[in-house]
């Protein structure tokens, strides 16, 4: 293995570190940009901004080239979860955290064009670097489109650490691998008035609870078995004196689909019982339903090469084969795919105790060894050469 390839994970890892100590909500990554922007400058990468805090870096963009344009992608982002891990590195931001790893595709990312750049007179084709702003519910892919980070550019690959899979194995299946995701917020208006005296109520709570449990009947008694969704009541907000029934109660959601079809059925579920359960309760419901991504769905040639260049690498096993596809979480990601062929993959994290907290909880931590993986198959997916040759045929730990 090389020593420009040690000393670029190592740096790799150090500005992972860096950008965990300082993360930053969606559309405020003004020092991640930054960051990412002064590193790309040392390494002499051409770069340019794309919807505010994102950036396009620039490899091998010779005009007159014959052979394909490939982008591959990093989200920057972070959470407002206050973080719990005792790192060293912890977030010195209060109530922000690097809670979903985008730290450490960033810093993978970067590793990528350090090692491209050096060998950019042996990359068959021009490579756009997306670093990406806001996928954390902000349509960051969006607006990075929509700013020509797709411009010529022919395929596009990305990646997503997943704690529930163990070390180094990927899953990234022909087809749909993550659900597309939509909102809800249900107004409950009642008639609030003194707790003695119901009678001259009409209770936004109890109404509130009842559309909750009727909810939860959209999965097991609307749709097919066969469809896989998720309909979740994640808040009920009546805050109240003890004494005093509310004029309000406000319930919020989260819906997890695989097709716009699915999509349409469950909203329209919600829109039936919370509209006719509240008028059995004697209140009004206001029902406000957001989109946000779609399903994030591989084509199936793109997704094919990526899994054999990591089973090349890593042997056989290095697939998963337990965790079944598609995962309910959500990705912006979705937008590339609907725009060019290309494939998403999700690769485990869990190497022990210290990385098997899950995506979006405090005690979250990004797994550095994945960095070099990653890396590597940025590497091999551009047709540059791979930072070392190492076929395991047993679980790549």
């Amino acid at each position: 293995m090389s020593d420009f390839w040690q000393e670029t994970i190592f740096t790799a890892k150090e500005i992972r570190h860096e950008l965990h100590k300082n993360p930053e909500l969606s559309w405020q990554e003004l020092h991640t940009a930054e960051r990412i922007r002064s590193a790309l400058s040392d390494w002499n990468i051409p770069w340019t901004p794309c919807a505010r805090t994102g950036t396009l870096a620039f490899i091998n963009h010779r005009a007159g080239r014959a052979n394909k344009h490939i982008a591959l992608r990093g989200d920057i982002d972070a959470l407002p979860i206050t973080e719990q891990t005792d790192k060293s590195y912890q977030s010195h931001q209060p109530g922000w955290m690097h809670a979903c790893g985008h730290d450490g595709h960033t810093a993978t990312l970067l590793a990528s064009a350090r090692w491209l750049k050096h060998h950019e007179n042996k990359i068959p084709g021009p490579v756009t670097l997306i670093f990406q702003p806001a996928e954390e519910g902000g349509h960051g892919a969006k607006a990075m489109i929509e700013d020509g980070a797709l411009k010529g550019v022919d395929e596009i690959f990305g990646w997503h650490n997943w704690p529930a899979i163990g070390f180094g194995k990927m899953l990234c299946p022909d087809g749909i691998v993550m659900c597309g995701n939509g909102t809800f917020t249900l107004t409950v208006n009642g008639r609030g008035g003194h707790a003695s005296q119901p009678e001259l109520c009409r209770d936004p709570v109890l109404a509130a609870s009842a559309i909750t449990l009727a909810l939860q009947q959209i999965i097991s008694r609307t749709l097919a078995p066969q469809k896989t969704a998720v309909v979740s009541v994640t808040s009920i907000d009546a805050r109240s004196a003890a004494t005093v029934t509310p004029q309000q109660a406000v319930i919020g959601g989260s819906i997890r689909v695989p097709d716009q079809s699915t999509r349409d059925e469950i909203n329209t579920s919600i829109i039936n019982i919370a509209t006719s359960t509240s008028h059995a309760y004697g209140v009004e419901c206001v029902v406000d339903i957001q989109p946000r991504y779609e399903a994030t769905i591989n084509h199936a040639a793109q997704a094919e090469f990526v899994r054999q260049l990591w089973q090349q690498s890593w042997g056989e096993a290095a697939i998963e084969q337990q965790m079944l596809a598609p995962i309910m979480a959500s990705e912006d990601f979705s937008y590339y795919l609907q725009e060019i062929p290309g494939a998403f993959a999700l690769i485990g994290a869990d190497d022990g105790p210290d990385h098997q907290a899950p995506c979006h909880s405090p005690h979250y931590d990004f797994n550095d060894r994945l960095i070099e993986k990653v890396a590597s198959l940025f590497a091999q997916i551009v047709g540059a050469p791979v930072p070392h040759k190492k076929l395991n045929t047993g679980l790549p730990l």
